[in-house]
């Protein structure tokens, strides 16, 4: 690997040092639920080929290759989840010749995953590979610190096609930036709606229909609160989420007909739509990845979904997110303090694994509002130009996006939603009845789009939160939050390329 020079990088990076320690301060958003956005997935261990020597220490040096050939790999895992992947490394080095080093950086959401990483990057230290969901790509990209795949994917045409005939074109398409593709995504998560079917039995309500609407949700919030403890407080909250860019307030805004920054298409990419999608419809229309460029943050729809949160934590339908969060809220969700949350397939295993019987939890698509549009969050990896080993960074690609290998990461119960139509299969999915629903966010909603997640991802994700907390908490109004909100990312956002 070659490392990035500090003054290159500082030069052209997202985030400067004081950037670095304004996020560190105000910590970003809250965390994520283990296993799940904000986290590498859970892997299981590869099959036998892949050797029985005991792993390397996950984060130390990988035993090199012969020649000396290594691949780092940076991703957002802890020391033990890191552990579970070094098989994989091996197995990857048999293949090609070349050692895999994972190199582990744990932080409760992405945002502060890219602020290690970035810090480590700025003093120096190289790596090949980064872990990145939706929230990172513009970051690297944006700031010309990425490897384009174009040249790679068309010359590798018959190896890769495979993999491109069973994914969903819009979740391609958001590993794009400007024309040019970044990463295979290997794993993705929309909003959907859990619900604890045991809680909305007890409460006398049925489950809803995919094409629910906002009224519905409150109504069935509403009809779950209606026990009380003995200290007046609902026995089971109808509502529960967390104050974070993935999830929280963002899915309201999408299904009210709005995002939090305005968004086109780049234009490009018809080389990859017309080389490996040619025959696909659901490939028409789309360019060369998203462009969030101004801020509509109090736009009047915004405001509206901000509001239904305000009042829903007012009248106790919905658990303030101040009581904790992702891991917090799947707690209350297990014991059945909580009705209804959004979340990924990633729930499928945590919620099996926390001793969720068959049948006790299902799945829908979000309200509809306005639109049914969700938001979602993709992750792959993506290589780092200063890299001198970029032919075996697009193998490890390859091989990372490869269905036997995908399948074992991802596990079952899956740990997230897989890009891969033909590993959405019911066995993988814990005994949800309605598993189609992940899937169908795409196949069934084709104006499902990414989380608005520019070059500025990180600084946007801090004021997201603090906002949108404001509000919560009755600091602000919902209009006096957001109106603060819109001034900050039009800041922001004009010091692009200043």
């Amino acid at each position: 690997m070659q490392p990035i020079t500090r003054r290159r990088f500082l030069a052209s990076a997202a985030l400067g040092s004081a950037a670095l320690a304004a996020l560190a301060a105000c910590g970003g958003a809250p965390g994520a639920t283990p296993g799940g956005p904000a986290q590498a997935p859970a892997a299981t261990t590869p099959a036998a080929s892949s050797g029985g020597a005991t792993p390397a220490a996950a984060g130390s040096p990988a035993a090199p290759a012969k020649g000396g050939k290594s691949l780092r790999v940076a991703v957002n895992a802890t020391q033990q989840r890191a552990q579970q992947l070094t098989d994989f490394g091996k197995t990857f080095q048999e293949k090609n010749g070349v050692a895999v080093e994972w190199a582990p950086f744990q932080a409760p959401d992405w945002d502060q995953f890219f602020v290690k990483l970035l810090t480590e990057m700025a003093g120096g230290k190289g790596t090949d590979l980064v872990n990145v969901a939706t929230e990172g790509l513009q970051i690297f990209s944006g700031k010309d610190l990425a490897l384009k795949l174009d040249d790679y994917a068309r010359s590798d045409k018959g190896a890769i096609q495979e993999y491109f005939s069973d994914v969903a074109p819009s979740l391609v398409e958001s590993m794009m930036y400007e024309g040019s593709l970044y990463s295979l995504p290997v794993n993705f998560n929309a909003a959907n709606m859990f619900l604890n079917v045991e809680a909305l039995q007890k409460a006398g309500v049925s489950l809803p229909a995919d094409d629910w609407t906002v009224n519905d949700f409150h109504e069935i919030a509403r009809k779950v609160i209606a026990k009380k403890d003995a200290t007046g407080q609902p026995e089971t909250f109808g509502y529960a989420w967390t104050n974070r860019h993935w999830g929280g307030f963002i899915p309201w805004v999408f299904v009210n007909g709005s995002n939090l920054l305005t968004e086109e298409r780049a234009p490009g990419g018809e080389w990859l739509w017309s080389t490996f999608y040619a025959n696909d419809p659901a490939a028409k229309g789309r360019g060369g990845g998203w462009r969030w460029n101004q801020s509509k943050a109090n736009d009047p729809a915004n405001v509206e979904a901000l509001q239904l949160l305000v009042d829903m934590t007012k009248e106790k339908t919905a658990l303030d997110p101040a009581t904790g969060g992702g891991a917090a809220q799947q707690n209350n969700f297990m014991a059945g303090k909580v009705a209804m949350t959004p979340a990924g397939a990633f729930w499928c295993a945590a919620l099996k694994n926390g001793g969720m019987k068959e049948g006790s939890f299902d799945v829908r698509l979000f309200p509809k509002w306005k639109t049914q549009r969700h938001q979602y969050g993709a992750g792959g990896v993506i290589g780092m130009k200063a890299s001198a080993a970029k032919d075996d960074i697009w193998a490890f690609m390859k091989f990372w996006a490869s269905k036997d290998v995908m399948a074992q990461v991802l596990g079952s119960p899956l740990s997230s939603t897989s890009p891969r139509r033909s590993l959405m299969t019911e066995d993988r999915m814990a005994g949800v009845k309605n598993w189609k629903v992940f899937y169908d966010t795409l196949d069934k909603l084709p104006d499902t789009a990414p989380i608005p997640a520019p070059p500025e991802s990180n600084q946007l994700a801090a004021i997201l939160t603090k906002h949108v907390d404001l509000a919560i908490t009755g600091e602000k109004s919902a209009k006096e939050a957001l109106d603060m909100m819109h001034t900050e990312l039009t800041k922001l956002l004009a010091q692009r390329g200043k």
